[in-house]
């Protein structure tokens, strides 16, 4: 004898989530005076945001930001 199988329905949430709350974005770090590395990697930034290149030059503030925590001890 087959018994008829009941049907589990779930209900769908289809309501927003809260809100996302953001920081401000941050500025852009600053080259050590005397410093070539820092100096190469703030012209590359010029040029990248000059052209248009955006990405380009949020890539190479995160260089920049590596160099200055490593080699010269920026927080």
């Amino acid at each position: 004898m087959n018994t008829p199988k009941t049907k589990t329905k779930t209900k769908t949430t289809t309501t927003m989530a809260g809100p996302v709350n953001l920081t401000l974005p941050m500025g852009d770090p600053n080259p050590v005076a005397g410093c070539r590395h820092c100096l190469g990697v703030a012209v590359a930034r010029a040029n990248a945001r000059s052209v248009g290149d955006y990405s380009k030059a949020t890539d190479a503030n995160v260089v920049l930001r590596t160099h200055l925590r490593a080699d010269h001890g920026a927080e």
